[in-house]
């Protein structure tokens, strides 16, 4: 298999690339989480003290649906906050998830990838100059370009927890 970082037939070569690389670290995102047991999906260390796999899929998702709708320069409707959010709880961490399984949420990140990649399809490259504000309190600003690269490397960012997680379960389990 060859890697590489080319877009869509329909996209401009930036915005495709960019894409790509999005596209890239979800489809590595459902390799490392393929198989896991409910218990693992929910397991967040020996003392419950990190964030559980199933939360950190759920906030890459959350996170990447509110990107979505920045580049399209619409605000994230109120039903998917329900459906997806929040970002945080009231204590400032990632929401509880629990009893949900690794093939929902996959599937959830799925669909929020499938409107980014109709949303890529209607950018041009001169589009990605296009300055949106980001954050809790959207207080930050980047450029379309930096938010499409954002989610490629949270993704990838968090995926180095849930690998932690795995081995620690695994360490858990063979005792």
């Amino acid at each position: 298999m060859i890697h590489d970082l080319q877009g869509e037939a329909n996209m401009t070569p930036v915005v495709g690339m960019l894409l790509s690389a999005v596209t890239e670290n979800s489809q590595r995102l459902k390799s490392i989480t393929e198989g896991m047991s409910q218990e693992e999906v929910d397991y967040k260390g020996e003392n419950n003290q990190f964030n559980s796999i199933a939360q950190l899929i759920r906030h890459i998702t959350f996170v990447d649906m509110n990107w979505v709708y920045r580049i399209e320069g619409a605000v994230l409707p109120q039903r998917l906050i329900e459906q997806y959010g929040p970002m945080i709880d009231e204590n400032n961490r990632l929401p509880l998830v629990q009893g949900v399984s690794r093939d929902t949420l996959i599937s959830r990140y799925e669909g929020v990838l499938t409107l980014l990649k109709e949303t890529c399809a209607h950018l041009a490259d001169a589009d990605l100059d296009r300055v949106v504000t980001f954050g809790h309190q959207n207080e930050k600003q980047a450029t379309i370009r930096w938010g499409l690269w954002h989610m490629a490397d949270h993704n990838r960012y968090h995926q180095a927890h849930i690998n932690q997680l795995r081995r620690l379960f695994q360490t858990q389990t063979d005792c």
